[in-house]
């Protein structure tokens, strides 16, 4: 795989960074409610999870990707060094105001903003105007909303578009597994590991 050395550069740092997501976890920094702050976590793809993502898209010869929960940026830039050879685009999504700040920055410093368009806010909202073909969808984010990301997107992707979706036996990510088993969903699915990869036919 060859990549653009600026941007392999932030991937080494983001990758470097996401490597102490355990420590940061077993500090188990909590608000005054007891809750975990999931906002300061990377919760990132591997370097070989990134790499199918960049072989996926390149595959796909994907024009327009869609990213569901971007975080700080890693599975992002590896679809944007594959749209970087398609001529393609991506639209990607982060709740977190901060992430979206590094998100920004990690985008600048990588040479790929002419090539990402960032959507801050709900997903359910900033999606929602998204027009299509959506050659490949990502879900990687909140994983109760992979089944509603999915269904508000349907209709706008292409003919032969791939649903990647992270993190598959989260139980928050039921529904939308119980959705691609079934032999009404539309789909042809494969789990390996931890990710499901749907097509959808023509």
């Amino acid at each position: 795989m060859t990549m653009n050395p600026t941007l392999q550069k932030r991937l080494d740092v983001l990758h470097a960074e996401a490597s102490r997501d355990k420590e940061r976890w077993e500090a188990r920094v909590r608000d005054e409610d007891g809750l975990v702050r999931l906002g300061e976590f990377f919760l990132a793809m591997t370097p070989d999870e990134g790499r199918m993502l960049y072989i996926l898209a390149l595959a796909r010869n994907a024009q327009r990707v869609v990213e569901f929960g971007a975080s700080f940026g890693i599975s992002s830039l590896y679809l944007a060094a594959a749209l970087g050879e398609t001529n393609g685009h991506l639209i990607t999504t982060e709740v977190h105001p901060d992430k979206c700040v590094a998100l920004r920055k990690s985008f600048d410093e990588a040479g790929v903003s002419d090539q990402v368009t960032l959507l801050e806010g709900d997903a359910r909202e900033t999606l929602r105007d998204v027009e299509g073909p959506i050659d490949m969808l990502v879900l990687d984010g909140w994983k109760s909303m992979y089944l509603p990301v999915f269904e508000l997107l349907r209709a706008r992707l292409a003919p032969g578009a791939l649903i990647v979706a992270d993190n598959i036996f989260h139980d928050g990510s039921a529904a939308y597994l119980e959705m691609i088993r079934s032999s009404e969903s539309g789909l042809v699915s494969s789990i390996s590991g931890d990710m499901g990869l749907s097509y959808l036919p023509s």
